[in-house]
This record gives structure tokens, C-alpha cells and sequence, in this order.
């Protein structure tokens, strides 16, 4: 893992967070790895259900910049948030800046 993919990663731009419809998750690839949310929607709430980053991008700021992304694409197209995932709920706990996200 290149220092520089890691450092790209951590840029506050959500254009690098990709979300992927058709298999209901959020991604956000470092290198040759890829750091993912999954998702449900319903009734205008988006639940995230499971945040997955690989060993070699943990502890790097990977999966929170993964999230601020999903969060703002959720905001961007009008999704109330909910999380059953506990890392999702946590950084909700901490960030009121996502607090109108909230359900």
C-alpha cells in the first residue's frame, strides 16, 4: 500500500466514495483494495447494515472517510439515516455535523 493511495483516501471529497446500486453499498477503493458500507432503503431511510475494511486499511482513516462520503450522498439525495452497524452508529454518536441525517 502506497502512503499516497492511503493519503487520496482520506481527502475530504466524496467523489472518491462510489455508490454502487445494484449491490446496495457504498466503496471506496484504496489501491487494490476496496473498503465497503452495505445498505437498505426503505421508506425513505437508508439503514446501513455492515462496514467492512481490509486488514491493510484499518486504523488509516479509511473506513471514516468512507462514511462521511455515504453520508453525503445520502443527504445529497434526501435519505434519512439509520444504522444497525455499530461503526456507523458510532460515528453518528460523535459527528453532529450528520445529525440531521438522523431518524
Amino acid at each position: 500500500m502506497v502512503q499516497s493511495e492511503i493519503a487520496r483516501a482520506k481527502t475530504p471529497r466524496r467523489e472518491n466514495v462510489r455508490k454502487n446500486d445494484e449491490l446496495h453499498r457504498f466503496e471506496l477503493q484504496v489501491g487494490e483494495h476496496s473498503a465497503i458500507a452495505c445498505y437498505q432503503i426503505e421508506n425513505g431511510v437508508m439503514t446501513f447494515t455492515s462496514t467492512q475494511t481490509p486488514p491493510s486499511l484499518r486504523k488509516k482513516g479509511v473506513a471514516t472517510r468512507l462514511i462521511e462520503g455515504a453520508l453525503e450522498i445520502a443527504r445529497e439525495e434526501g435519505f434519512k439515516v439509520a444504522a444497525s452497524c455499530s461503526f456507523v452508529a458510532n460515528f453518528l454518536d460523535r459527528r453532529p455535523e450528520f445529525s440531521d441525517l438522523k431518524r
